[in-house]
């Protein structure tokens, strides 16, 4: 990776956020971290406030901003559904306002541009595993469509600015990143079933679990992120980053259990609506144009997310206690 270069990184305080402005900022680049803090935490910055190098703005992308980057990573939007379904027509500004702010700064500081978008694009797919060709299957007046069609748009802003305004872009799709700094609230399942289980409470299965996720842990992800940002122009995407590997919820949920020692037990809930019920990308582009894949296994990235829980659930459960 280049050195000492200026980077915005917007939704730089979440969860995926704050593990690029450390390695960004490791690598001896010059860090801008924009958050407007509706789902970003300041606790996740501690270790980098104070630094050389980093800055932090409090902001949020849906308006115009103006400072001089050579890079910029959009990783600016609720990516929790508890968080888009909470604010929906807040997560679709972020989206597109955000997106088309972010592309416009990157116009005007001939800056390089890489959005994270989602696998939730696919929608419910009819194809697995899910290749960038396929144009997948969504509900566009669902009640994620704030998401999965504010991500699409913003894809679909991406390639419009690179044809029309040559603005180089990168297109990332990322399918269920995990790992520390979740927050234990956090909504998706991976923080969940942790929480639950280290808390001793039942781990809550919407359907009956035969659903599947990819789950890739966040130094893997972070990692295909830079590599695509650091990529040639010709390389514009999108690229699926992800574990080539399907696992069930249910699995999950019963590998969380071993790894904790838990006996919570399996809660089942009614399906959630537009819930897909199949993810697993296809991840031949990354490895023949990044030399990228998964390196950390899922046991093992759950035991280091569990690690990271168990201390910040202790405080909690000693105020209850008392």
């Amino acid at each position: 990776m280049a050195h000492g270069k200026r980077i915005l990184v917007a939704g730089g305080a979440g969860f995926l956020g704050s593990h690029l402005c450390e390695r960004l900022l490791n690598a001896g680049n010059r860090v801008i971290c924009l958050d407007s803090f509706f789902s970003g935490r300041e606790i996740n910055l501690r270790a980098l406030m104070g630094r050389g190098g980093f800055q932090l703005i409090r902001g949020d992308v849906s308006e115009p901003l103006d400072v001089e980057v050579d890079q910029i990573f959009n990783l600016a939007s609720p990516a929790s559904p508890k968080d888009y379904l909470a604010n929906p027509i807040f997560t679709v500004k972020t989206c597109v306002y955000g997106s088309m702010n972010l592309l416009e700064l990157a116009a005007r500081q001939n800056a390089a541009i890489l959005l994270a978008s989602t696998s939730e694009i696919y929608g419910d797919p009819a194809i697995s595993p899910q290749r960038e060709d396929y144009w997948g299957q969504v509900n566009p007046i669902g009640v994620r469509a704030c998401y999965n069609e504010g991500k699409r748009c913003a894809e679909t802003l991406c390639f419009d600015y690179a044809r029309h305004h040559d603005v180089r872009v990168k297109v990332a799709r990322l399918f269920n990143a995990y790992g520390p700094r979740m927050r234990l609230d956090d909504g998706r399942v991976a923080a969940s079933f942790i929480a639950q289980a280290l808390r001793g409470e039942p781990l809550t299965i919407y359907g009956d679990g035969s659903q599947t996720r990819s789950f890739c842990y966040v130094d893997d992800m972070i990692d295909g992120m830079v590599r695509l940002m650091d990529s040639g122009d010709e390389l514009t995407g999108p690229v699926n980053l992800g574990a080539p590997e399907e696992c069930a919820i249910v699995d999950l949920a019963k590998r969380v259990l071993s790894l904790t020692g838990s006996s919570s037990p399996l809660r089942f809930l009614p399906w959630r609506q537009d819930d897909p019920r199949q993810r697993l990308p296809d991840i031949a582009r990354a490895r023949q144009t990044l030399g990228w894949e998964p390196a950390v296994d899922l046991r093992e990235g759950l035991r280091r997310t569990i690690a990271d829980f168990r201390p910040r659930l202790a405080p909690a459960a000693s105020t209850a206690a008392s």
